[in-house]
């Protein structure tokens, strides 16, 4: 479904991701891991259009979408989320989404403010529609910044980074609304840190180190895989 094929990319004299290639296939849920720096971010970063790689390719349904603009990546059916949430702080949950939707085709008038509601039901803010997106807990920011990624109707949809600062119940809930998500035929994306959620929540794994891609596979066998132990500083993996 999307195909990364030798991706380079260098920031002055340093290389942040160097000859990287993989697949993924539709309906999958990949985990994309490494260390700080590892150049995971950037990757995505090349995906959707922020950056324009130094050589490789991206290719989408069978299409080349190298260095295409982000807006028209968003039209070809992929979206994403970003490590820092950014919400219109001073709108409200239906009006964030709102937002995302007017840039859709074939919806209008009142059908608008119905698709935002139905989405904000799917990921679980139907209830705080009204309220001011600032006002939410942290959790809530993270599932409404997965709402207005929904709101461009995605084939793909890469995550960066969901978990980072939530509790564990918080974690968990997340969880369990991305495993909804792929069950009704969403293919995922997913950059993390907390190793124990990507590990339980991926069907399969790759690794990145210094820009280059060291390890792919099952979650089992990534964790178990001594290249991937020594890249974490010998520290424990499933932390």
């Amino acid at each position: 479904m999307l195909a990364v094929e030798g991706l380079t990319k260098a920031f002055g004299g340093l290389v942040a991701v160097k000859n990287v290639s993989f697949s993924v296939n539709k309906g999958e849920i990949l985990g994309l891991i490494g260390p700080n720096g590892a150049g995971k971010t950037t990757i995505f970063n090349l995906i959707t259009g922020f950056l324009k790689p130094d050589s490789g390719s991206v290719t989408f349904k069978g299409e080349d979408i190298t260095g295409k603009s982000p807006h028209v990546i968003v039209k070809k059916g992929i979206a994403r989320t970003f490590q820092l949430v950014n919400p219109f702080g001073k709108m409200s949950l239906v009006d964030n989404v709102l937002v995302s939707l007017y840039g859709k085709m074939g919806i209008k008038g009142l059908r608008f403010v119905e698709k935002a509601e139905e989405i904000l039901a799917l990921t679980g803010l139907a209830q705080r529609k009204d309220e001011i997106a600032k006002n939410l807990p942290h959790g809530d920011l993270k599932k409404l910044e997965i709402a207005r990624a929904l709101a461009t109707d995605p084939e793909i949809l890469l995550l960066d980074e969901p978990f980072a600062g939530l509790s564990f119940e918080e974690i968990s809930d997340l969880m369990d609304l991305i495993n909804r998500l792929n069950q009704n035929g969403l293919t995922i994306i997913v950059i993390e840190h907390v190793m124990r959620a990507l590990m339980k929540l991926a069907h399969r794994v790759i690794v990145l180190c210094n820009g280059e891609k060291i390890a792919e596979g099952k979650p089992t066998e990534i964790s178990e895989d001594k290249k991937v132990i020594e890249a974490y500083l010998g520290g424990e993996l499933i932390a």
